[in-house]
């Protein structure tokens, strides 16, 4: 591939890969949750103590909450900016891929390297939505990618890329935390044990590495920790050994669940990689360090650790992926034309699947979703389908032609294409997923200085799109160790909320629609100045209405016919 259309390839993955990031609502629970911290920090001016909602929230540190705070005061506060953090870090991490293959295999081992991590359905879908996995990903990237290269360089040289691998290893804790230690050291004593090779361990320049460690995670440790003195048992205790050792988050998943999120988040390349991994395990110089056998022993590592956890969450597996691609990079063009056309037939007919069931999606009609809004959902995915079969059936030919690295490269520009299509159809249902036109329907009536109720419910993307937090009434969602530091700012029944409530004036609330339909019945006097598919907004009315079961204003919500005071449905 020439060096002209190397770089248009790059432009344009920049342009789709960046452009997107502001066209979809922030999706509940996570983004919300991880776009309100950093605004709170940005409002409040304290970067040390992590807040939600205004309560203090320790499950995670606070390196992406700084980037993304520091992102709010340069670019302003906004859906792309929120989620630029993550699309940064996984673009990087592709960027990384690429030099690292052309650096260790060679140029077509770095450009097809690229190539599949910037098409892994669940990498590129992950690096579109606000979590903190990437960010962890790419710096545990950074991390075994310098201690590769120091196996191979001279002794000063070597002491350069532990240094790189150390600071990245830093920056992995202040990503997500301790397990980013665990994933490291397991991959590094695997390797160890397995090939009976100790040499690695003679470069890790433990005093220098170790002191940069510490002068990088030390001080937020200390510094939160001396603001907060119940820091360190929840966060080193309750968020490290509870989460991995029993299920107090409930995402208990069998033994086997990582292995369904590889099928289907290595999309367009589960066959094939899989087909490179026993590949690499053969390739092995004697008395060298091998770079394929490590990577082989970080996936195998990551795959493991995770799998026993008593805590599975889909994007958690998220750090295998860069290095499948390397090792993807490293084999997949010189893999027979028959291995390239089962697992191409295998696509295309995954790829018919989805265009036939795609209408299907509107079967799921009903008081969540519109067929206005599904249809809109399997526009996207029919075009999203299409992209994919198109891709497929060129990568054919040219594989037929032997032109693996052409395939390779046209089965990449399919696979990211027709997942950022389907990430863009997923906003069609923005109206149940999102409190984006909630919130948009009610600012223009709201008073910033007058309270703020969220009744038996948390919308987790409220707050950012209101700019500001809420009163919790008898729901602490996931609140509940910041409730118990802070209780002062919530309210513990509803009735205590409705007495709040008949004091007030002006005041607002959202609940959901079945705790409005409650509420009016019992005769709190509510108007209605926004509504989505979920919750409504509700002001204090200026004048209170003789609100009673059976009158005017109590008769009238989502369970009737009628809208409450005049609200449009």
């Amino acid at each position: 591939m020439n060096r002209r259309v190397t770089w248009l390839l790059w432009i344009a993955l920049a342009a789709v890969w960046f452009g997107t990031l502001d066209q979809r609502a922030l999706v509940r629970p996570d983004e919300g949750r991880y776009a309100e911290i950093p605004r709170e920090m940005v409002a409040s001016g304290d970067w040390v103590t992590p807040r939600l909602n205004d309560f203090k929230y320790f499950e995670k540190p606070a390196l992406q909450y700084w980037a993304t705070a520091t992102g709010y005061q340069l670019f302003g506060i906004s859906e792309w900016t929120a989620r630029l953090w993550p699309a940064l870090t996984g673009f990087l991490s592709i960027v990384l891929a690429w030099w690292t293959g052309r650096r260790l295999w060679g140029a077509l081992a770095g450009q097809l390297a690229a190539a599949i991590l910037a098409s892994s359905l669940l990498f590129v879908v992950l690096g579109h939505l606000i979590t903190l996995d990437m960010g962890l990903s790419f710096f545990l990237q950074v991390a075994w990618t310098g201690f590769m290269l120091a196996q191979q360089g001279e002794r000063r040289e070597s002491r350069r890329w532990m240094l790189l691998a150390w600071a990245g290893l830093a920056l992995a804790v202040l990503s997500k935390g301790l397990v980013a230690l665990v994933l490291v050291g397991a991959a590094l004593l695997g390797y160890t044990l397995l090939n009976r090779d100790l040499s690695p361990w003679q470069k890790l320049a433990p005093l220098h590495g170790l002191l940069l460690f510490l002068a990088l995670t030390v001080p937020w440790f200390v510094t939160v920790s001396l603001a907060n003195p119940e820091f360190p048992q929840f966060f080193f205790i309750h968020e490290h050994f509870d989460r991995f050792l029993t299920a107090v988050h409930r995402r208990d998943e069998p033994a086997w669940y990582f292995l369904l999120v590889y099928a289907l988040g290595a999309l367009p390349w589960t066959l094939l990689l899989a087909h490179t991994l026993l590949k690499s395990w053969g390739r092995r110089v004697p008395g060298r360090f091998s770079a394929e056998r490590f990577l082989l022993l970080w996936i195998a590592a990551t795959f493991a650790f995770f799998s026993i956890s008593s805590s599975k969450m889909a994007p958690y597996i998220l750090p295998v992926f860069p290095a499948l691609a390397l090792l993807g990079g490293r084999h997949i063009a010189a893999l027979s034309r028959r291995a390239w056309l089962i697992h191409l037939a295998v696509l295309a007919t995954l790829a018919v699947a989805a265009l036939a069931m795609a209408p299907r999606v509107l079967g799921m009609a009903g008081q969540a979703y519109s067929v206005e809004m599904l249809q809109g959902v399997v526009n996207w995915l029919l075009g999203a389908a299409t992209v994919s079969l198109a891709s497929i059936l060129l990568a054919m030919w040219l594989v037929w032609k032997q032109r693996n690295a052409a395939a390779a490269t046209v089965l990449a520009i399919g696979g990211c294409l027709s997942t950022s299509a389907g990430l863009l159809g997923h906003d069609h249902v923005s109206s149940y997923s999102s409190a984006r036109s909630l919130a948009t329907q009610a600012l223009p009536r709201m008073k910033a200085d007058a309270p703020f109720y969220s009744v038996l419910t948390y919308e987790q993307t409220l707050p950012f799109y209101i700019r500001r937090t809420l009163t919790l009434v008898q729901n602490q969602n996931e609140m509940e160790f910041g409730v118990t530091q802070e209780p002062h700012k919530w309210i513990a029944t509803v009735e205590e909320f409705k007495q709040r409530w008949r004091d007030d004036r002006p005041a607002y609330a959202t609940m959901t629609l079945a705790a409005f339909d409650d509420l009016a019945v019992a005769g709190l006097p509510m108007t209605v100045i926004a509504r989505d598919r979920r919750h409504v907004i509700v002001e204090k009315p200026e004048a209170p209405a003789a609100a009673r079961p059976g009158s005017d204003s109590a008769d009238c919500g989502p369970a009737t016919s009628r809208p409450c005071n005049g609200a449009p449905r």
